[in-house]
């Protein structure tokens, strides 16, 4: 199975894509792993919020295949514990899926069309994150349940 991690925009702080990298590395020596981040909404800034949510769900939209499970990372979602986030990956990696895609949303959130074909919705935190901070902290969490799977010593209860 393949992990696919996407996002609107790009990373600009770089310590945060330096820690990416670090994390995306651990994480590839036990699935495969890859992120994209598509590029934001021409004039977005000038943009409706409702206008440039569609726009946006529409680019992610064409990133998914009909076989896909989608999970959104929103604030709505499910709350996990690390341990119960391992715990929901081993299922989803168990289940014969070829391919599991997380989404960050934009800074409006998702559109109507994402949220309908979303599987699944998973909450970081109750706090609210900039976009960038979402996806390092994603990523380290992904291989964190990897080392929890694994009995690793990286995590501590």
């Amino acid at each position: 199975m393949e992990i696919l991690l996407l996002g609107i925009g790009r990373t600009a702080m770089g310590f945060i894509e330096e820690g990416i990298r670090e994390y995306e590395g651990r994480l590839n020596r036990y699935i495969r792993f890859r992120h994209e981040w598509l590029r934001d909404v021409k004039g977005g800034g000038q943009l409706p919020e409702a206008k440039q949510k569609e726009l946006e769900g529409d680019m992610l939209l064409t990133k998914i295949l009909p076989s896909d499970s989608v999970v959104l990372l929103d604030e709505k979602g499910r709350e996990f514990t690390s341990r119960e986030f391992a715990e929901w990956a081993s299922r989803q990696m168990a289940s014969g899926l070829k391919r599991l895609v997380f989404i960050i949303g934009g800074p409006y959130g998702f559109s109507e069309a994402v949220y309908k074909r979303a599987n699944a919705k998973i909450s970081l935190s109750r706090m609210t994150f900039n976009h960038e901070m979402v996806r390092l902290f994603f990523i380290e969490q992904l291989y964190r349940a990897q080392t929890i799977l694994r009995g690793e010593p990286y995590h501590h209860d």
